[in-house]
């Protein structure tokens, strides 16, 4: 593929021989140290650094067909997606660049690449930057229908929604419109009604699941709470309104002095308003037997007798709604910057 037109900043094109020393190296230079080759045919300097997620998809682009396109966790990633990049959770491993191509071009596998064979029509492919990539909801689908839990599904989906990607609605559009009869797509529709557009992070998403998988109550998330003056008092990450539970994740960030206090101070909110607080941690993603405690221990003391302060859901004239796609992609840039701060953030 021609990564000519590529306009992204900080990132290095990949190169073949040329004879003259021009355009690339000689042949007697890429086979020496101060050059490496991604995949077969394309050299880059041996400085450039391979581990960059845009530097790994663009050296993956480079063999692609004409007609052919960047997609899964590299499409979505070169197009903004802040919660996709390209290593498993943890970051322990890199997984391979998707490379969409439809069932009548064969593309040679090498290490780094996942070879998406379907058909490929053009209007599912677009450009970032320069650099072909399927459609977010084709990248979208990708991604769900290969993920065998239904956590990680619902995080997807989250995620993508979250920086205005796709909506919800898009992605299930897609499905029905193209994917009927793919295989794995009915780990689409076992997700889609599990996600939500106003989800904050990943680790809110499996929080969500995992209570939803041992309670079958109604849950708002990222809802604001104000008081009955209109006064913004807190936004808890989960909220059940008619238990009056609310759920907080509490990552690795949460451990300095600065952040604890933070905490404390919202402990204090939440028991002011007669709100129980329950908190997931990240020591909890091995098991959910000690989260899942934890909740029951939370129900069972909103049961119980309790002073409570007059609260409200609703909002007041000066708030903006900022709970799905469609409402954000609405804002113009002075609100996205005042109200979208989490975005830039993350």
């Amino acid at each position: 593929m021609d990564l000519s037109g590529i306009t992204r900043a900080g990132v290095v094109l990949p190169v073949k021989v040329d004879p003259a020393g021009i355009d690339g190296p000689k042949a007697r230079e890429a086979a020496g140290r101060l050059w490496r080759s991604p995949y077969r045919g394309w050299h880059l300097p041996a400085t450039v650094d391979s581990t960059r997620p845009e530097q790994r998809i663009v050296e993956a682009a480079a063999v692609l067909p004409e007609g052919g396109a960047v997609t899964g966790w590299a499409g979505l990633h070169w197009a903004g997606g802040h919660y996709f990049p390209g290593t498993t959770r943890g970051g322990a491993e890199q997984l391979p660049v998707a490379l969409a191509v439809d069932n009548l071009r064969r593309l040679r596998r090498q290490p780094g690449l996942e070879i998406c064979e379907e058909y490929l029509e053009p209007s599912d492919v677009t450009l970032v930057d320069g650099l072909a990539v399927t459609r977010h909801e084709r990248s979208v689908c990708r991604l769900v229908r290969a993920a065998r839990r239904l956590e990680d599904r619902v995080r997807i989906l989250d995620m993508a929604a979250f920086d205005d990607l796709c909506s919800l609605a898009e992605v299930e559009a897609y499905a029905r419109g193209q994917l009927t009869g793919r295989p794995y797509v009915s780990r689409i529709w076992e997700a889609l009604p599990f996600a939500d557009e106003n989800s904050w992070s990943p680790m809110e998403s499996v929080m969500r699941i995992r209570w939803l998988q041992s309670r079958r109550v109604r849950l708002l998330v990222n809802a604001p709470i104000f008081d009955q003056a209109g006064r913004h008092l807190i936004t808890p990450d989960l909220l059940d309104p008619i238990a009056r539970v609310a759920g907080e994740y509490n990552g690795a960030p949460h451990l300095g002095l600065g952040p604890q206090e933070r905490d404390l101070d919202r402990e204090e909110v939440y028991r002011s308003l007669g709100i129980e607080v329950v908190t997931m941690m990240s020591t909890d993603l091995a098991g959910d037997e000690r989260f899942i405690g934890r909740l029951a221990s939370a129900y069972r003391r909103a049961a119980g007798p309790r002073r409570t302060v007059a609260w409200t859901l609703d909002p007041p004239d000066w708030w903006v709604d900022t709970s799905t796609v469609a409402r954000r992609r609405e804002l113009g840039g002075l609100e996205r910057e005042i109200w979208l701060k989490r975005q830039s953030a993350a």
